[in-house]
């Protein structure tokens, strides 16, 4: 009976302690520690790990994310206005170029493009900028660097660089930041741009074959272990003028320079790091660059465990910056002027975990432990309902929590691609232009954005995306060949009209005049498996409405960019995201001179119109002006009578927010937006507290259950115990025994 006592005792002991637990402050499910409840903390996710941090590499969204908060460029887009533009970050003010002659003589700044050879831009930039706190600055006593010079036996019992004991800093200039253009012509690093900037920054090529030659021939003295110390070999087009000026020289007019000084290819890269990082034994501890970045920005990176978590802390050496003060209409009534003035960053951790299904995140944002969310489509009919113009609102569920939604749309396009070099679908004949217009009614992308995108997109008018300068909305903007302008908005023409264009092209009832057989088109595609089942038979249904046959040709995206290089594609999907702001980042994917096959270009429809191509040299070097306006205004209107896309469609981005998250408006082109948001975390903590309270009905039935089914033993134990003692009656034998006496 006392195991049994015991035993019981331990249970209602549990019993009470869950019930004392759940009157507690923090929730059960609770996935962060206790302590950190009330911290200044932004818990977001990753599902894969970054695979580049180096600037010199990076040139992914997921990478973006992570190393944009921590490098700075002399750029950067100002965080509320639009149409997206340009203001100072590092830099003293946004560099203006000077321009040459093939001779070297200072032309005006009105000088025609054609007589531009050369442009030089000046960049000033800021003193008293300094670097996070990083190994690789440390110095002893005497000013010597403590590991710069490292031996196998210093690195013993380093795993990862919080193991170095000693930080140090210094100042951000000038020559940090021409390191890291040098970088990019490092063979060693492969960066994905270098091939675009060797058409532009003078010397470029040259460098790239000086450092090749030097790296072979130091490793031929010295071995694998040899370093390639950058400072040594000058590069023709980039320079140091002083201890906080550089100058880049690019061939031509190219004003599109400036929107990569606001990208991380151009960031600083300390000499100092990148040496420490090169040091034999770093590379196999994952002790690199790739790894662990090296920024002035407003955070730096404390953690990085892909298996679990990464972390971003406030960098204590963060120069002084404030929020902005002005943006644009509305920004004021959404509260994102709020903070006005105030000097950023405003939230001191990011917390990064991996996940690596959806639904876990998305249940872990609707507990708040989460502070923004994207709307995946396994939750979209739980977040999203669509109102009676067909806008996204919040369900009334989420409206309950004081969820937000936050819609935007990308500078982004994807789209149906024809090549111009094919017989059937190709040429600019008016027969072959007819054909492409009549399949770009056919395929409804209002219809594919309401099934396969819950609603996220806009029916494409045209290469041009909006917040793109010289997008139009509204009756201009439309494209006259596949829409009309009907009660205020774009209508789709009929069917009948496009079997009409059909016919004419050649090919009454999808049938060709000349052979009289079916006309047969041929898609190239990536799909990811059967579960793309569903958009194939769409795509299909598209063409049979109009009695053309297409055949689906799926296939892995090897064997895609193949396809594509030798031009054997005949109608493919493709899509594009913008590198920046300006309507040549999207009118060159339409430039002949681009074309993929004959050049190797992003031209995947290798198309290929005279004119288009002298009005784009016309408008790519042009500010932003009425006169560029007027141009792209011909260029379209050339691109929609020709048709060689099938426009496609604009994505739409939907966010979720919580209450307590605030200055959320979205920055598509901005990489370093994680300074200017803002946690209320004592109202997190509120609302978890609300939003988690324990279940505790199946206790309290446990508790009954034991009760119902304990206390009949429980109450026979008592009377037992109770019972008095009485004295045993005697056996048989000592019965007999006391007869015989």
């Amino acid at each position: 009976m006392r195991g049994f006592r015991r035993v019981l005792g331990r249970a209602l002991a549990c019993v009470l302690a869950l019930m004392l637990a759940g009157c507690g402050g923090q929730p059960w499910n609770d996935p962060y520690p206790g302590a950190d409840q009330d911290q200044n903390t932004l818990y977001s996710a990753f599902t894969l790990r970054p695979k580049h941090l180096d600037p010199a590499r990076s040139y992914s969204a997921n990478e973006y994310g992570i190393i944009g908060q921590i490098y700075e460029p002399p750029l950067q887009y100002a965080f509320l206005k639009r149409p997206y533009r340009l203001e100072p970050l590092t830099a003293t003010k946004i560099p203006e170029p000077t321009y040459l002659d093939a001779e070297g003589r200072r032309l005006p700044a009105d000088a025609p493009a054609s007589r531009i050879a050369f442009s030089v831009y000046t960049i000033h930039i800021k003193p008293g900028i300094y670097y996070q706190p990083h190994p690789a600055f440390a110095r002893d006593d005497t000013g010597k660097y403590r590991y710069l010079h490292l031996t196998a036996k210093d690195l013993e019992g380093v795993t990862r660089l919080s193991d170095f004991r000693y930080t140090g800093t210094r100042e951000l200039v000038a020559s940090d930041y021409v390191y890291e253009i040098k970088r990019l012509a490092n063979p060693a690093l492969n960066s994905p741009i270098f091939s675009l900037m060797s058409g532009y920054i003078v010397g470029f090529n040259q460098y790239a074959k000086t450092l090749q030659k030097a790296d072979d021939e130091l490793k031929a003295e010295e071995g694998p272990k040899a370093y390639l110390d950058l400072t040594r070999y000058p590069l023709k087009g980039v320079k140091v003028v002083d201890r906080y000026t550089y100058q880049i020289k690019v061939r031509g007019k190219y004003p599109q320079l400036l929107y990569w000084l606001a990208m991380p290819f151009f960031a600083p890269v300390p000499p100092e790091v990148d040496r420490f990082y090169s040091q034999p034994g770093m590379k196999a501890r994952n002790i690199s660059l790739d790894w662990y970045p090296v920024g002035t920005g407003a955070y730096m990176l404390t953690v990085n465990n892909p298996n679990r978590k990464m972390v971003l802390e406030r960098n204590p050496n963060f120069h002084t910056e404030y929020y902005p003060s002005q943006g644009e209409p509305g920004d004021a009534e959404h509260g994102w002027l709020k903070d006005a003035g105030k000097r950023l960053p405003f939230v001191n951790k990011v917390v990064y975990s991996l996940e690596k299904e959806t639904i876990p995140y998305w249940n872990k944002f609707l507990q708040g432990y989460y502070d923004a969310s994207a709307v995946s489509s396994d939750a979209f009919d739980q977040a999203i309902t669509f109102g009676s113009q067909g806008t996204a609102e919040l369900t009334p569920a989420m409206k309950a929590k004081g969820i937000q939604l936050m819609t935007t749309v990308e500078p982004s396009i994807y789209y149906m691609g024809f090549n111009m070099l094919d017989p059937v679908v190709g040429g600019y004949s008016a027969s072959a232009r007819k054909l492409r217009q009549a399949l770009s009614i056919a395929v409804d992308y209002e219809d594919f954005i309401s099934i396969f995108r819950n609603g996220r997109g806009i029916a494409a008018q045209g290469p041009l995306p909006p917040g793109i300068f010289g997008h139009q909305s509204g009756k201009d903007g439309i494209d006259p060949y596949v829409y009309r302008w009907v009660d205020g908005k774009p209508k789709r023409r009929s069917i009948a009209y496009a079997k009409r264009l059909l016919a004419e092209a050649g090919y009454p009832q999808g049938r060709s005049v000349k052979t009289g057989k079916p006309l047969i088109i041929h898609l190239d595609l990536t799909v990811g498996g059967p579960e793309d089942k569903a958009l194939l038979d769409w795509y299909r249904k598209q063409f049979k409405k109009i009695d053309v046959e297409l055949v689906v040709r799926a296939t892995d995206y090897n064997r895609f960019q193949e396809k594509m290089r030798k031009g054997n594609a005949q109608l493919f999907t493709w899509g594009w995201n913008a590198d920046y702001p300006d309507p040549e980042n999207f009118l060159f994917l339409l430039y002949g001179p681009n074309g993929k096959v004959n050049h190797g270009g992003e031209n995947a429809a290798n198309y290929n119109n005279p004119e288009f191509n002298r009005l784009f040299r016309e408008m790519k070097d042009m500010e932003n002006s009425p006169q560029r306006m007027a141009i792209i205004e011909r260029m379209l209107a050339i691109v929609r009578r020709d048709s060689p896309w099938i426009w496609g469609f604009y994505p739409k981005d939907l966010t979720l927010f919580h209450s307590w998250y605030h200055n959320a408006k979205p920055n598509a082109m901005a990489q370093d937006t994680l300074k200017y948001r803002r946690i209320d975390p004592k109202l997190r903590a509120r609302m978890r507290r609300q939003w988690n309270q324990p279940v505790l009905w199946p206790v309290w039935l446990l508790l009954g259950v034991l009760v119902v089914f304990v206390t009949p033993a429980w109450l026979a134990y008592v009377r037992k115990e109770r019972e008095p003692m009485r004295a045993p009656e005697p056996t048989a034998a000592r019965r007999t025994d006391q007869r015989a006496t």
